[in-house]
Formats: structure tokens, C-alpha cells, sequence
């Protein structure tokens, strides 16, 4: 697999470096910092120069996370690439980004940076394989600070919608990589800009809306056609004698669970500026209690996908957020401690197949690279990382 994976690397000193740091981030214990993964093969001489791969080489990681993007593909069979964002919480003001922002996960606001992960999902298992760092004012419009961390000159304002959206369309940009549907969480953004940009793009998309969110429905069967804009929850409490079982797995908690979910669909549109024609979508809702509202909303372009589909779709964010819990975490997603942007677009790049060879490790790699838990294993992944 090193073989596949560090392939754009031109030298070959590099490609050891890059299996050094992959062998760290497999066995170092604690913080994936760069001095615990170099204890690992060297000390204090192969802390440098770690350092110097990952934060002040030149080498670029699309390469790496497009053929990693492919490795899964073959192998783990997505069905969805799941948009996540990952605080990480700083305490210092020099890392990369970093800044004072709201989590709305913690409902709390932290100290730190905020990025997007694309991952591919499956019932099985998920992994990452782009990213894109959000990039706060501060940071876009201060030319000391750009320089001090090597921000690259295209890297502008945007939104944190705009942000999870790209790094969806970045990652669609690649060859050889089938687009799937993207889920992603737009509730607390503008959403028709998101849903257009994937659209123009050709990425279809399963966006989680907020129960506020203000459609028109288009089906002239039902009532409240030609109302006018209403709010989504006010849509689907409309149609609660519509509502059916739809049956799903729940992979998450370890031994699969078959669970059930009352959910209804209806084709609406998105309000749109005069003279513009509206799309069709579909309004997805889901309630875990039939007595209070949806606990889910989800606006989508597969209009013509079943109930049942839509539903068992979403599940995969719930698939990303376990294996994040149980492998990213003590991958190093979080753990980078370097200040500049391309070491932290490195060291995750990195982080990430470090994840991957965890989830895809056969049992008997379990010594070499910690032991894992859970279904997905896929032999020839770690091994191959082992053979390079």
C-alpha cells in the first residue's frame, strides 16, 4: 500500500520519511505530536527531521489523498462522502488559524481552529480523505500572519458553509473517484448558495436542514400547494398520517441492531429570485418520537430515491461520528502542534491514512499497529503499509 499511497513522492528519502511518520502515528502513544512519533524510530535526530518533512518540505498531499481516496473506493465500497467538522481546541494564538468560535456540538464557544473532513461512508466503516482549514478573517486579512504560517495567496474569505461545500468539491475534482452523495450539515448556513454550488457541480446532496427553513411544496396533490414559502417543520407536521416504519442498522454501538424510524418525504422547492426556475427537492423527515416533531430535517436532489434510502443514507454521519470517537481520535486528527498551514496539511493528510489502516487492519496486525475494535477490517491494507 505504501507503494500506492506515497507513489507521487520523488525521492525515495521522502517516501521513508512518510512510512516513519505513518509507523509513528500507529504506535506512539499519547498526543501524535512530531517529538512522540520520532521517539518512536530516533530521538531527537529524527525529530528534526520529521520536522522539517512535514512543516518545511515542499511536497504536496492531494496526491496522497487522492490515492487513498481510490485504495478506499476499491476496498471499503462508500455509499455517501460524509462532510464533518472538527473543532480542534488551541490554547495558544499562533497555530494556524485559530481563533474564538462557537461549537455548536458542545454548545459552547472555544479557543482553537475549525476544519471539514470529507469522508467515505459505508455501514462498515468510514475514513477520511480531504480536508480544507477554515480560515477566519483575522487570519485571511493579516499579511503578517499569512506569512508567518505559509498561508498560500488563494486561500480567501469565506463562510463555513462555503468552506465544508468546497472541500466536498474539491475532493469531486479528483480522477478516478466515483462522486457519491454528500451529506452535510447546513443548519446554521444560508443553504440554497451550498445546495447550488453541488448542484452546478453535479454532486448530489443530502443536506441537513433546520426545522426553520422555509420551502414551498410542490406536489399539487397536497395541501398548502401555492401557499407560498413554509417552514419545514410546519411542512412535514402536515403530513404526520403520511409518516411510515422505515427499517434501519445500527452499526454503531458495536453487534448491528435492527431499528425502526416513522419518516415521510415530499417534493418542495427552495425559494428562488424572480425569473429563476425552481428545482424540485425532497423534504425528508424523521421522528424518533411520533409524538413531539421531526428530530431530523434533510433537504435533498435524489428526488427519486425511496423513503427507506434517504434514511438509511443519513445514518452513515452517525457511522463518521463513531469511527471518529473510536480511531480518529488516537489516529492524531487533532494533534497537530505546528503553527504553519502546510504542516498541518500534511501531518492530517497523514493522520488520515493512519485512521484508515487502523479500521482496515486484519487481526493479526493488531500487535503492529494497536489493537482495533469493531467490524470493517479489509486484510492487505496495514499489511501492505508494513510491506511498503
Amino acid at each position: 500500500m505504501c507503494s500506492t499511497l506515497f507513489s507521487g513522492f520523488a525521492r525515495r528519502d521522502q517516501r521513508l520519511k512518510a512510512e516513519q511518520y505513518l509507523h509513528g502515528l500507529l504506535t506512539a502513544q499519547g498526543r501524535k505530536s512530531i517529538r512522540n512519533i520520532a521517539a518512536q524510530i530516533g530521538g531527537p535526530a529524527a525529530e528534526q527531521s520529521l520536522h522539517h518533512f512535514i512543516s518545511s518540505s515542499t511536497w504536496d498531499w492531494q496526491p496522497m489523498r487522492a490515492s487513498l481516496a481510490r485504495f478506499l473506493e476499491r476496498s471499503g465500497c462508500p455509499q455517501a462522502w460524509v462532510v464533518r467538522p472538527m473543532p480542534i481546541p488551541k490554547a495558544g494564538e499562533h497555530s494556524v488559524g485559530v481563533d474564538r468560535r462557537f461549537d455548536p456540538e458542545r454548545g459552547q464557544v472555544f479557543h482553537g481552529q475549525q476544519a471539514f473532513g470529507v469522508w467515505f461512508a459505508s455501514d462498515e466503516l468510514s475514513a477520511p480523505v480531504n480536508w480544507r482549514l477554515f480560515l477566519p478573517d483575522p487570519w485571511v486579512n493579516d499579511p503578517t500572519r499569512r506569512d508567518r504560517a505559509e498561508v498560500p495567496r488563494e486561500a480567501g474569505e469565506e463562510t463555513l458553509e462555503e468552506c465544508a461545500v468546497a472541500a466536498a468539491l474539491d475532493t469531486a475534482r479528483w480522477s478516478d473517484v466515483t462522486r457519491k452523495p454528500v451529506l452535510l450539515d447546513i443548519r446554521g448556513g444560508a443553504g440554497r448558495p451550498a445546495l447550488s454550488r453541488l448542484a452546478a457541480a453535479g454532486v448530489p446532496v443530502v443536506a441537513r436542514i433546520g426545522a426553520g427553513s422555509r420551502l414551498a411544496i410542490a406536489d399539487r396533490s397536497l395541501p398548502g400547494f401555492g401557499a407560498g414559502p413554509l417552514p419545514a417543520q410546519q411542512i412535514l407536521e402536515s403530513l404526520r398520517g403520511l409518516r411510515r416504519p422505515v427499517s434501519w442498522v445500527d452499526t454503531v454501538a458495536g453487534t448491528p441492531t435492527s431499528r425502526t424510524s416513522l419518516a415521510t418525504a415530499v417534493r418542495v422547492a427552495l425559494p428562488m429570485p424572480a425569473g429563476e426556475r425552481m428545482r424540485p427537492l425532497t423534504l425528508l423527515g424523521e421522528w424518533d418520537d411520533p409524538r413531539r416533531g421531526p428530530a431530523r430535517v434533510w433537504l435533498s436532489d435524489l428526488t427519486s430515491s425511496p423513503v427507506g434510502s434517504l434514511v438509511r443514507l443519513t445514518k452513515l454521519a452517525r457511522r463518521v461520528e463513531r469511527d471518529f470517537a473510536a480511531v480518529g481520535e488516537g489516529a492524531g486528527l487533532r494533534d497537530f502542534v505546528g503553527r504553519s498551514f502546510r504542516g498541518w496539511h500534511r501531518h492530517i493528510t497523514l493522520a488520515s491514512a493512519a485512521h484508515a489502516a487502523k479500521l482496515l487492519a486484519p487481526e493479526g496486525d493488531a500487535a503492529v499497529y494497536g489493537t482495533v475494535t469493531g467490524p470493517g477490517r479489509v486484510p492487505g491494507f496495514a499489511s501492505g503499509l508494513a510491506a511498503g
